[in-house]
């Protein structure tokens, strides 16, 4: 299993932005498909936005589209979630997922499609 570690939330006003990065243990970071899910309190975590192996392709939910960028780096086994004009309701906590053995360019959008995933970082955006 793939040890994941999210980094770089916090609380930012409205309009602001953050980067998230999602650091993975293992030499194999190249074959991992990687996604990031959020859960804000009371509802259930739901899909932001996920990237393919060689970060050829990406998808995002409507929600985010536009707004946030995913990105991957194979030679640092991180991948990035650049968050910019956010909202009060993007609050949540944020969650690194991998997929391991993903075929080479596909995306993945639903939670049972990862095998691995981090502890959560928590951006709060304020009004």
């Amino acid at each position: 299993q793939v040890q994941l570690v999210e980094s770089g939330g916090g609380l930012v006003q409205a309009g602001g932005s953050l980067r998230l990065a999602c650091a993975a243990s293992g030499r194999t970071f190249s074959t991992y498909a990687m996604g990031w899910f959020r859960q804000a309190p009371g509802k259930e975590r739901e899909f932001v936005t996920a990237i393919s192996r060689s970060g050829a392709s990406t998808y995002y939910a409507d929600s985010v589209k536009g707004r946030f960028t995913i990105s991957r780096d194979n030679a640092k086994n991180t991948n990035y979630l650049q968050m910019n004009g956010l909202k009060p309701e993007d609050t949540a906590a944020y969650y690194c997922a991998a997929k391991t053995n993903a075929a080479y360019r596909s995306t993945y959008s639903k939670l049972d499609d990862y095998d691995s995933w981090g502890q959560g970082t928590l951006v709060t955006v304020s009004s």
